[in-house]
């Protein structure tokens, strides 16, 4: 839940819950993440709220973004397959 008048800037509140989706397997690897637009609909944010959240989980390697396809969930490692 976004809190509109917490302390926690609101982008980092909306990739905690787009981050707690990928991790509950509500967007599973592979697969497409709500468009902008949706998720500016979804979370009542703007446009460069959005774009500033998907853009702290590109930087933490959870998704990935093709121009004109969307941002998808990237495939994650399996847990202990460091070398």
């Amino acid at each position: 839940m976004i809190e509109l008048d917490g302390i926690e800037p609101l982008h980092q509140q909306l990739a905690a819950v787009l981050r707690a989706r990928i991790e509950d397997g509500t967007y599973p690897a592979g697969s497409r993440l709500p468009s902008i637009a949706e998720l500016c609909e979804e979370s009542g944010l703007t446009n460069t709220t959005v774009q500033k959240a998907l853009r702290l989980l590109k930087e933490e390697g959870l998704v990935r973004g093709f121009k004109g396809r969307g941002t998808f969930v990237a495939p994650q490692e399996p847990e202990g397959s460091a070398d």
